[in-house]
């Protein structure tokens, strides 16, 4: 179980971080072509990568109190 853990924790972390990169980029795209729904978008995908992030370092925290 502990095992099962640490990997969604990884995975988790991951594919966050893989999330928050392309809401980055999105954001920037928007703001240079002046598209502000892209902009937007790309800030709700950023606040989605942040959570599943935080989800995975949540994860981790409990898997290292067992």
């Amino acid at each position: 179980m502990a095992d099962d853990l640490d990997r969604d924790s990884v995975e988790n972390q991951a594919k966050g971080a893989g999330k928050q990169a392309e809401g980055r980029f999105r954001n920037a795209v928007g703001g240079i072509t002046g598209d502000s729904e892209e902009q937007l978008r790309g800030k709700a995908k950023e606040l989605e990568g942040k959570a599943q992030r935080k989800i995975g370092e949540t994860e981790s925290d409990l898997s290292d109190d067992r």
